[in-house]
């Protein structure tokens, strides 16, 4: 299920890596594209939107709406 959040706490490439990560750690099979410039997180994957939300806010980072 392919699905994008809002996320105002992405800044660096360091960012990018750490949310990446930690999303493929829990589906290795998931496509992850993280905006640096619009601040969005796009995600393909088996995972529940809710399961992707905890993932992201799990490493620190802040999901909107």
């Amino acid at each position: 299920m392919a699905m994008k959040f809002d996320v105002p706490t992405v800044v660096c490439q360091g960012c990018v890596d750490t949310i990446t990560s930690v999303i493929k750690v829990a589906d290795p099979q998931a496509s992850v594209d993280v905006s640096i410039d619009q601040k969005t997180v796009s995600v393909d994957t088996e995972m529940s939107e809710s399961s992707v939300r905890q993932a992201i806010t799990s490493v620190g980072h802040e999901v909107k709406g």
